[in-house]
């Protein structure tokens, strides 16, 4: 566990961020604390895999299917936002050292550890195989050894890689060299066999502290898996004839989790499956994670500058108009009033579920009946908790998530109400009719509160009314002030003529939710509207102007298809976030310079500043 780099954002989505877990080939891993007070480990993607169109939809079905995975040797999943800047994922934290690490400062498993962690592997791949998931990535890193046996990490989101272009470009291969099977070496099509014989290779190493096909390089490593006998001298017996038939380079050979678990037995119980100084080990991560998460956060912010006035030549000479930023009420009254702002013609719009009015709803402004709002970061989501600790989730105009199929109306409003997660969490969704892609969410769960609800579906249906009823009736519109973002209309912010002119090819638009607007021109190019952590807090983002606004560049070279994002705060919503300007050009499969595409994108900001409401 390592401490948080200085002056990165402290937040994702509702979750604290309290320190370093790790990192992977998928993401980092960092400890968070969730809205409900447990800790999670939560995992951030690679920025570099979202160049992918397909990783996106591909990561949310994982993330989908792995919802139903909830044995007692797996970590459940508590949140994910596919959809995100950068995705991520946050499952619970379960304090323990991985088994790569134990055996490195441990040495070997004696027998009777063998057999816990046999048994614990075994049955974790039963209920992920059940869900009709494949690991494709089981390694010895990814278990983690518990007071209560093992804990399988990461399932099912090593297949939403396999779809990554510069991986396919390259011939890099999913999964690690010495843990994959014969069919996974040679690219062939995956069956759950696949995770079998990777369960051998992870066995054998518990067993003798050396994978059995272990190579001085990787290539070599991979011969081994393919044409070479596995070594499982020093397998205690009965396990080696277990481990054997598990490396069978034939996947009809190989045996299914349930017949290893028939065979071996149920270990005897025990309230210590682990040697006595992975015990030790597990207890002092525990204590480092809950005083971490007894820390108060650390407020770390760049400040924009206080008079930022924007006024820049775009295409054939027509000059932008001024913008104000971040003034003092005096010197907003020394500022020119000539200096307003071009403006879309605004009409009267009668549907209260349309796009625009549901952009003036504040969504922690809407339920008022006993419950409070806690948590209100995004301009289209708050959570709310009863007395009793019990909370709900409202989002509004959200992408509609792909297991809500309708089965219930409410208010005249197709609904769709699934359940997930292993203590009775439930969602109900209505369907825009005029955006049936986005709808109006609300989702209950016990929050902390140790006294559940019956149905935690109900609540959701429930809430889900009362928000329709709300919203509706226009009570619960916001007080922001004319100057937020949060009522705008992200792809009015900039004209189609605008980005031919940058990009040389005629775009196509698209709408992402109530604050996103994307345009496909040589690539995307992708805008968001944010209530968020103020930019440059991270050292990968350089500091730029844009006129006179201090924003902040994030390059990200990548051999064919680089991306560049460029933001700046627009104005200050509270103590630690800002409402957040966010452009970013995902230049796929262009082959562009990164220097070339930041260009472009400076030059699509430049034209959005004076379209932006001032006070």
């Amino acid at each position: 566990m390592k401490p948080l780099v200085a002056g990165e954002p402290v937040w994702i989505g509702r979750y604290r961020l309290l320190a370093q877990l790790g990192q992977g080939g998928m993401g980092r891993v960092l400890l968070a604390l969730s809205p409900d007070g447990r800790l999670a480990a939560l995992k951030q993607i690679h920025p570099h895999l979202t160049n992918n169109p397909n990783f996106r939809t591909r990561f949310t079905h994982e993330i989908t299917a792995s919802r139903h995975v909830s044995g007692a040797h797996t970590a459940p999943i508590l949140d994910a936002d596919p959809n995100a800047p950068t995705p991520w994922l946050a499952t619970l934290y379960i304090p323990g050292p991985n088994l790569n690490n134990t055996i490195t400062t441990h040495g070997p498993l004696p027998t009777p550890a063998l057999h816990h962690l046999t048994a614990g592997l075994t049955t974790a791949l039963t209920d992920i195989h059940n869900t009709g998931l494949i690991h494709r990535d089981l390694k010895p890193s990814n278990i983690l050894l518990t007071t209560d046996g093992p804990r399988v990490i990461d399932f099912g989101i090593a297949r939403a890689v396999d779809d990554d272009p510069d991986r396919t470009h390259t011939g890099e291969l999913v999964g690690s060299p010495g843990f994959m099977s014969p069919e996974q070496a040679e690219g062939k099509p995956l069956t759950a066999a696949s995770d079998v014989f990777a369960l051998g290779s992870l066995l054998a190493m518990a067993a003798t502290g050396r994978a059995p096909f272990d190579g001085v390089t990787a290539p070599q490593t991979l011969y081994n898996i393919l044409y070479t006998e596995p070594d499982t001298s020093g397998i205690p017996s009965p396990l080696r004839e277990i481990i054997a038939a598990c490396l069978a380079k034939d996947p009809a050979q190989r045996p299914t989790p349930q017949q290893i678990l028939d065979h071996i037995g149920p270990p005897p119980p025990t309230s210590q499956p682990w040697p006595a100084p992975i015990h030790e080990q597990i207890t002092k991560l525990a204590a480092k994670a809950h005083a971490a998460a007894r820390t108060p956060p650390k407020r770390s912010r760049l400040k924009v500058a206080g008079a930022a006035l924007a006024a820049a030549a775009v295409g054939g000479g027509a000059v932008l108009s001024v913008m104000l930023i971040g003034l003092t009420d005096q010197q907003k009254g020394t500022a020119s009033a000539a200096a307003a702002p071009p403006s879309s013609e605004t009409t009267v719009d009668d549907d209260p579920l349309s796009a625009n009015r549901l952009r003036a709803v504040d969504p922690c402004a809407v339920f008022d009946d006993g419950v409070e709002p806690v948590i209100g970061v995004h301009f289209n989501m708050c959570t709310y908790t009863d007395p009793d600790g019990h909370w709900l989730e409202l989002k509004i105009g959200t992408h509609v998530p792909s297991d809500a199929v309708p089965s219930d109306e409410i208010a005249g409003l197709a609904v769709g109400v699934d359940e997930f997660g292993s203590r009775g969490h439930c969602r109900a969704t209505a369907i825009l009719p005029e955006d049936p892609a986005n709808g109006i969410t609300v989702q209950a769960g016990p929050g902390t509160s140790e006294t559940p609800k019956d149905d935690y579906c109900d609540s959701a249906k429930e809430g889900l009314g009362d928000a329709i009823e709300r919203i509706t009736s226009g009570t619960a519109n916001r007080t922001d002030g004319e100057d937020s973002l949060a009522t705008v209309d992200p792809c009015t912010l900039i004209e189609a003529a605008e980005l031919q002119r940058v990009f040389s090819i005629a775009p196509t638009t698209e709408k992402e939710g109530l604050h996103g607007c994307s345009w496909q021109v040589n690539g995307k190019i992708k805008l968001d509207l944010e209530n968020a952590v103020p930019p440059g807090t991270t050292e990968s983002e350089k500091p730029i102007k844009l006129g006179d606004i201090d924003a902040f560049e994030q390059a990200q070279p990548a051999d064919g298809s680089p991306s560049c994002t460029v933001s700046w705060s627009h104005r200050e919503s509270g103590k630690t976030f800002d409402e957040v300007v966010r452009l970013r050009y995902l230049a796929t499969g262009t082959g562009l310079p990164v220097e070339e595409v930041c260009g472009k994108v400076r030059e699509a900001a430049a034209s959005i500043i004076p379209r932006l409401p001032q006070s």
